[in-house]
């Protein structure tokens, strides 16, 4: 049985993820920062709750003990809890708006991704996806017919140029450990005032296929639902 650890699990791609994979057999712990929401989420799901703030070292420490005496490893880590920031004119951006966003998307990936190696590490096929974005991809957002290139979201598309570069640097450093990037696609989420074209199930294709490959699989790779993408 497949154990998969989803971060920010409790709505939106996050919580559609669950949904497919236990359609798939897999067990998952729905992780989520408000406990009432994540229980409610879990418990629709036929799913467990586990409580994770992914910006607070003794959250993430504590969702960590408690897999790891319940569940005793786990499988798959889905590092899916993003935030989107400010939107627009940058003229007014701070310290505290970057901030706020970085120690979610890539802070908040390292904080979880290291909690759980160990547990990842008792796993005969360990496996790490990061929830990433086309609007973090340089070529993405340079080409006049892609539509991430008509959106200005500063720290977001910063924040994912970021964890895309941290998807590379950990497939090369950690060793036995599947470790890929995905990019939903412009999908209807509370992110994006549910404005994008897509249902949350094409959303979560990539997430789904990266999570559901057999052994052997490649590592270090950004995948959309349309096949992989160049990092660039």
């Amino acid at each position: 049985m497949t154990i998969t650890f989803i971060t920010g699990a409790n709505k939106g791609l996050g919580r559609e993820t669950a949904r497919r994979l236990i359609e798939q057999g897999h067990t998952v712990l729905v992780g989520a920062r408000d406990r009432e929401r994540g229980e409610a989420a879990a418990t629709a799901l036929g799913a467990r709750h586990v409580t994770i703030d992914v910006t607070d070292d003794a959250s993430v420490a504590a969702a960590a003990a408690d897999v790891a005496a319940h569940e005793g490893r786990i499988d798959v880590l889905i590092n899916n809890a993003g935030v989107q920031g400010p939107a627009g004119d940058p003229s007014g951006l701070t310290a505290a708006d970057a901030l706020a966003v970085l120690d979610v998307n890539v802070i908040g990936v390292v904080r979880a991704t290291t909690a759980f190696l160990p547990l990842l590490r008792r796993s005969d096929d360990p496996v790490v996806i990061n929830v990433s974005s086309g609007m973090g991809s340089l070529a993405f957002t340079h080409d006049p017919d892609r539509p991430e290139s008509h959106v200005i979201v500063p720290l977001y598309t910063a924040s994912k140029a970021a964890l895309t570069m941290l998807t590379t640097q950990y497939a090369k450093g950690l060793k036995g450990i599947r470790v890929n990037a995905a990019d939903p696609g412009y999908t209807a989420t509370d992110l994006n005032g549910h404005s994008g074209p897509q249902t949350v199930t094409e959303g979560t294709d990539a997430i789904v296929a990266l999570a559901t490959e057999g052994p052997g699989a490649g590592t270090g790779r950004f995948v959309s639902r349309d096949g992989e993408i160049a990092w660039s």
